[in-house]
């Protein structure tokens, strides 16, 4: 689960600095704002990628996921992108810990 998840916020690291670039050129947000928020998704997205197997890992990576779709009323683009970033967050759960249920089954 851990490789499909970290790739996916990886993902997302990449889209949230570019929709910070679009922000800036497209809205009236203050850059100093603007950046802040948008680095602290960037920080969150990567922090996730090492705790993803404590507990409540998956649990922040959701709340991400939501504000990744809320962006969308600063960048209207962001609705689509969340919402493809959300289903690609659900699959990386739900067909990774497939996985690593085949892999204990396999590995006894």
């Amino acid at each position: 689960m851990r490789t499909l998840c970290a790739s996916t916020l990886v993902g997302e690291f990449f889209v949230i600095g570019l929709a910070g670039l679009v922000a800036m050129r497209t809205t009236d947000v203050p850059m100093g704002t603007l950046w802040t928020v948008s680095g602290v998704a960037m920080l969150l997205s990567l922090v996730l990628c090492g705790v993803l197997t404590r507990p409540g890992g998956v649990q922040l990576g959701w709340a991400l996921q939501i504000a990744l779709i809320a962006s969308g009323f600063i960048v209207p683009t962001m609705f689509f992108l969340g919402a493809c970033f959300a289903g690609l967050w659900w699959a990386s759960v739900h067909f990774g810990r497939k996985v690593d249920e085949a892999k204990a089954r396999y590995a006894t």
